[in-house]
């Protein structure tokens, strides 16, 4: 959720308007109405990839690669003429 707070504001609300960045809000500062800054929550960096960590989470069919039969591409086709 996003909310707009004039500047004159945030100096009273700070402490709660950083509660708020932490439970993940973002907090619109706007001067005269007008937003001019936007204060958001850091986010945690994303845990690194490790290779191969999904190995055996994943099969895959052994006629993956097989050909389509032909019923197959006939009623793909059919179903994208228009009508």
């Amino acid at each position: 959720m996003t909310i707009t707070i004039n500047i004159p504001e945030t100096v009273e609300q700070f402490a709660a308007l950083l509660e708020r960045i932490q439970t993940g809000e973002e907090i619109l500062l706007a001067q005269s109405g007008v937003a001019i800054a936007r204060l958001v929550p850091i986010m945690p960096p994303a845990s690194p990839r490790i290779p191969g960590q999904d190995q055996g989470k994943v099969t895959i069919a052994p006629d993956f690669n097989a050909p389509l039969p032909d019923s197959f591409l006939n009623d793909f086709l059919d179903s994208n003429l228009p009508s």
